[in-house]
């Protein structure tokens, strides 16, 4: 019996160091790591230690002979990584060894000498990015850290990004919350950088600063109609389902619309329209917000069109995000045939292609000016792009504003788009649609006292190294852009963290002029909400609690005053 990798694998890497014979790649030495959409073990150099298993963090890893469901392909989509060595499909690995490549000697990268002094950094974000560089420096050397969120509740991405039906994946935010309460860890949260304490204030108190701010908004279409009612940006759509507490529970309707576009076919679209036509029985058992789970419940929706603007062969969702939309129960998947283009490029696609996997989906003839069909259905529309939304009613202030204003914008009041006219196949159509979800990519905003790019919607930098400004740090969507998944990040904090290290050594930092407890008391005076390591336990208790009182995971809290109120219980009350 061997091992297999599955759809939730977060490619941090952390089975390829406990794995006795290097049976897993690609590894971060070698070349497709940085592109990899997952890692995958070698069945035949496998030797079922179960190593690997207990050290995902995200429970991707299961014996092969356990694989139930959609899980059992990756037993051969595994397998397939290694048959194909050598063939020209991973020029990467070599195909005459059952190891592609030898361990080296141990490296100690990260480590200051003995008898340094001991460096006390902030870093604010308590998302992956965050925490991966908070693990770094409390593992490899005595740092005391002070973990800052503008939110009274940590997790960032993992808490408010990832979908409620992927569990496992969720599960990264318990290896996370072993830091929680380390012992030279300080957690402050429901404290702003930049309205409850300054950029400036916050070096005064630390050796040195890590930003993992991520990247918050969504990017624009810039179309005539876009900051209409009813058209919203993904990141929105998805802190909604997910209880971010900047939503509003209102902020979205479904009750009276039957197809939803969403421009883009990357996972957060697959995301979306994976949510929308889901059935919320099978939701119900998740930690979906309470308020999006009665909305879904009250949906209308039976159609979600995914727009791509170009053709198949370009999708730029992952394989294993697509074969999981296969397997939704009860959806259809089908792909608009109107341009003669798309039949071709999926039936032109290799085995290793992610268009590949549209092969035998039935290619479908619309008519977007009628309803839906009876049933759910998933759409695919290629070499198609948004050109105008009409209907609806203009919201002066944008889409995003909208949203999260809720009810103020009449968000919730059932207004929508009318349609949504698109490019395509002899001169463009219109879909009739009462919802538009932009999810072409997500964006950074600027950090208060930092510079800013806005070409690239990042804080610009040099191995992690602020600009001009010493003893700053950046790590994650806010350094590298929106690119890369939660593993991405653990390398990613690796450059960060070894870049400061490196400048402490060097001389570079200025000891801080204040102490911890001083900043401590400062951050009690400025914020009234503040959290700290019980806080966050008793929320944790508090949702737990209610979850268990309805058979689910956990219910969320979804606004400020509900969790700062149960973080001043601090017992559980069941």
């Amino acid at each position: 019996m061997t091992y297999a990798i599955t759809q939730t694998c977060c490619n941090d890497a952390t089975c390829i160091a406990v794995c006795p014979v290097n049976c897993i790649h690609p590894t971060p030495e070698e070349r497709a790591f940085g592109s990899t959409e997952m890692l995958h073990i070698d069945p035949k150099t496998c030797i079922d230690c179960g190593a690997c298993a207990d050290a995902c963090p995200v429970d991707a890893i299961f014996p092969v002979d356990e694989l139930t469901g959609a899980n059992r392909q990756y037993a051969a989509l595994n397998a397939a990584y290694y048959a194909d060595a050598g063939a020209g499909s991973q020029p990467q690995l070599a195909a005459d060894s059952p190891n592609f490549h030898a361990w080296g000697p141990p490296s100690f990268d990260r480590v200051l000498p003995s008898d340094f002094r001991r460096l006390r950094v902030a870093v604010v974000g308590t998302g992956p990015a965050g925490m991966y560089a908070a693990e770094d420096l409390l593992l490899h050397t005595s740092a005391e850290v002070t973990l800052i969120d503008r939110l009274p509740v940590a997790g960032g991405l993992v808490r408010y990004g990832v979908a409620p039906d992927h569990p496992g994946t969720k599960g990264m935010g318990s290896a996370f919350a072993r830091f929680h309460d380390h012992p030279r860890v300080r957690l402050l949260l429901g404290l702003h950088v930049g309205d409850d304490v300054s950029a400036e204030e916050v070096a005064a108190h630390h050796d040195a600063v890590v930003y993992a701010v991520g990247a918050s908004t969504g990017r624009r279409l810039d179309i005539p109609g876009e900051d209409r009612t009813g058209s919203i940006a993904a990141t929105d759509f998805v802190a909604w389902y997910n209880a971010h507490p900047d939503v509003a529970p209102d902020a979205i309707d479904l009750s009276a619309t039957e197809r939803v576009v969403v421009v883009g076919n990357g996972n957060v679209a697959l995301d979306v329209a994976r949510i929308l036509v889901a059935d919320p029985a099978e939701l119900a058992g998740t930690d979906i917000a309470d308020h999006a789970l009665a909305a879904l419940r009250a949906s209308a929706v039976r159609e979600v069109v995914l727009l791509g603007r170009r053709g198949p062969e370009h999708l730029a969702c992952t394989r294993p995000e697509l074969l999981a939309l296969k397997h939704l129960p009860g959806v259809e998947l089908a792909v608009d045939d109107a341009d003669a283009r798309v039949g071709e490029a999926i039936e032109a696609a290799g085995p290793d292609d992610t268009a590949a996997l549209l092969t035998g989906l039935p290619r479908v003839a619309v008519d977007w000016a009628a309803a839906p069909a009876e049933g759910r259905r998933i759409v695919f529309r290629f070499h198609s792009a948004p050109v105008e939304v009409t209907g609806g009613t203009a919201d002066a202030a944008g889409s995003d504003a909208g949203a999260r204003r809720g009810a103020d914008t009449g968000a919730g009041s059932g207004a929508g788009v009318a349609a949504v006219r698109v490019t395509g196949d002899g001169g463009g159509v219109t879909i009739a649609a009462g919802l538009l979800v932009r999810a072409i990519g997500y964006r950074g905003i600027p950090v208060a006292g930092l510079p800013f790019d806005e070409a690239t919607g990042t804080v610009p930098h040099a191995g992690g190294r602020v600009a001009g400004r010493p003893g700053t740090y950046v790590v994650g969507w806010i350094k590298r852009g929106p690119s890369g998944g939660i593993g991405a990040n653990r390398a990613c904090a690796a450059e960060t963290i070894g870049t400061l290290l490196a400048d402490a050594v060097d001389g570079t930092l200025t000891e801080p002029a204040r102490s911890g407890r001083e900043f401590r008391r400062l951050a009690r005076r400025r914020s009234a909400g503040l959290v700290d390591a019980r806080g966050l336990a008793a929320i944790d208790r508090t949702e737990r609690a209610r979850g268990a009182a309805e058979g689910r995971t956990r219910v969320k809290l979804a606004t400020v005053p509900e969790l700062v109120a149960a973080a001043r219980k601090r017992r559980a009350r069941v």
